[in-house]
C-alpha cells in the first residue's frame, strides 16, 4: 500500500474526509435517558456543531442531557404539557411533525430512530443516514399486545385503534424508503429491517461507554435507609444484589422480575423511570428496592457492586446489559433479541427460555451455582466500546460521501 493511500484509510478511520461538512441529527423523543440516548450522546461528541431536532424534548425529565446543545423541536412540543405527558394522544399526529423540520441547509443528516425520525423529509443532495434501533415496535411485533399492555378493553373503540395502527404500519414502511443508506445497531434489528421494510442495512453495534466511579465518602455505596437488612453490607459497600436497570414500561417485563425475586425472596435493586414505577413499587415486597431514576455515578456503583444483572425483554440490542458486564458483572437475559449477540452463555452469564416469573426463577438458582471469570466479561464488553463504534461510523459515512 502506497503512503497516500494510507493517510486515506487512516483519514476515514478518524474523521469525515470531507470538511466543513454540516450535520444535523434527528432523534424521536428526548423523554427518559435510555439506550438510545447514549447514542445520540456519543453522535453529539463526534459532531459537536451539529443541531438535535427532536418530536417533543422534556427538559426535566432529560436531566441536564443536552441541555447545552441547539435543540429544534416540532410543532407538537406546542401542545399543552398534561397532553405531552399522555402523548398517545399525539399519535395520530406524529408521522406529519418529523416531515415538518426543514433541514435544507444540511449536507448530512443522521437519524437515531426507533420510531419516527427516520420519516424526515431531506432536499436531493443531502444524505440522509437512518441509526435504526428498530422498526416500529408498537405496529409490527407489538400490534394485539400493545393494545392488552395499554389496557385497551375490546370494544369499538379498538376498531378504530386497528384502523389507526394500519396506517401507521403503512407510513412506516414508506417513510423506511427515505433514508438514503440504514445501519441496524443488531443482526436482530437488521432481519427485522428486512422483514418489514424489504430494504439491507449494515450492523453496527451501539456504544458502551463505562462510566467512571469516583470514591465516595464510605467507599462505596452509601447504605442509606433505602436498603434493609437482607442487603449485605461489606467494607461499607452493598453487595449480593440482583439489579436491573431499565425503563420501566410494560415491554420491558421488569414486572416478571419482580414477580420471580419476590418468590426467590433475594435482594434486588430496580433502576429507573416509566409509567409502571408505581405498580412496581406496590407489588415490590420488602427484598426489592425501586429505586427510581439515579444519576450515571450512582449506576455505575450499583453496576459494578451487583452479583448478576437481570435482563427479561427482548430487546432489539440491549445496551444496558454490556454496560452491567463492562464492570465484570454477569447477565441473566432472556434468550432472545440482541442479548443472543452480547451475552455469552457460561462465560458472561446465562440465559433463560420463557418470560415467566418460574422460568427466571430457575435461571437464577443455575446462575448461583455457578462461577464467572470477571476479567473475561470485561473483556466481551470492550468488543461493544465507544471508539469502536466511532471508527465504525466515520468509515461508513466516509465511504458514502466518497
Amino acid at each position: 500500500m502506497n503512503k497516500s493511500q494510507e493517510q486515506i484509510n487512516n483519514n476515514q478511520n478518524n474523521s469525515l474526509l470531507k470538511e466543513n461538512l454540516k450535520v444535523a441529527l434527528v432523534h424521536d423523543f428526548l423523554f427518559y435517558p435510555g439506550g438510545a440516548e447514549r447514542v445520540l450522546e456519543v453522535l453529539c461528541e463526534m459532531f459537536p456543531e451539529a443541531p438535535i431536532y427532536t418530536l417533543l424534548y422534556d427538559q426535566e425529565k432529560m436531566r441536564g442531557k443536552f441541555k447545552d446543545r441547539e435543540i429544534h423541536t416540532s410543532f407538537l412540543q406546542k401542545f399543552p404539557k398534561f397532553i405531552r405527558k399522555r402523548y398517545r394522544y399525539l399519535l395520530p399526529l406524529m408521522p406529519t411533525a418529523p416531515e415538518t423540520f426543514d433541514l435544507r441547509e444540511f449536507d448530512l443528516v443522521i437519524s437515531s430512530s426507533g420510531a419516527w425520525s427516520k420519516g424526515i423529509v431531506t432536499k436531493l443532495n443531502t444524505i440522509h443516514i437512518a441509526y435504526l434501533h428498530s422498526p416500529m415496535r408498537f405496529v409490527w411485533d407489538y400490534n394485539e399486545r400493545y393494545l392488552r399492555t395499554n389496557n385497551q378493553q375490546p370494544t369499538t373503540n379498538n376498531f378504530f385503534i386497528r384502523l389507526l395502527l394500519s396506517y401507521l404500519r403503512l407510513w412506516d414502511f414508506e417513510a423506511a424508503k427515505r433514508p438514503d443508506y440504514l445501519i441496524a445497531n443488531s443482526v436482530y434489528t437488521q432481519e427485522r429491517v428486512k422483514k418489514y421494510y424489504r430494504r439491507d442495512s449494515t450492523v453496527i453495534y451501539p456504544p458502551v461507554a463505562k462510566s467512571e466511579i469516583p470514591a465516595s465518602p464510605a467507599g462505596g455505596l452509601n447504605p442509606k435507609s433505602e436498603i434493609n437488612s437482607k442487603f449485605k453490607i461489606q467494607n461499607s459497600k452493598i453487595t449480593d444484589y440482583f439489579l436491573v436497570v431499565s425503563r420501566l414500561f410494560p415491554y420491558k417485563k421488569v414486572d416478571l422480575t419482580v414477580e420471580a425475586f419476590n418468590k426467590l425472596e433475594l435482594p434486588l435493586v430496580v433502576i429507573g423511570e416509566g409509567r409502571q414505577y408505581k405498580y412496581l413499587k406496590k407489588i415490590a415486597k420488602d427484598n426489592i428496592k425501586i429505586l427510581g431514576w439515579q444519576s450515571d455515578e450512582k449506576i455505575a456503583e450499583y453496576y459494578r457492586n451487583a452479583r448478576a444483572f437481570i435482563f427479561p425483554s427482548e430487546d432489539d440490542f440491549g445496551l444496558t446489559a454490556v454496560e452491567a458486564m463492562s464492570y465484570g458483572t454477569p447477565v441473566i437475559a432472556y434468550r432472545g433479541g440482541g442479548a443472543t449477540e452480547t451475552v455469552i452463555e457460561g462465560v458472561t452469564g446465562e440465559f433463560f427460555d420463557a418470560q415467566t416469573p418460574e422460568v427466571l426463577s430457575d435461571a437464577v438458582r443455575r446462575f448461583m451455582e455457578k462461577s464467572y471469570n470477571e476479567q473475561a466479561i470485561i473483556n466481551r464488553a470492550k468488543e461493544f466500546s465507544k471508539e469502536r463504534f466511532r471508527r465504525e461510523l466515520i468509515y461508513f459515512i466516509n465511504a458514502k460521501l466518497d
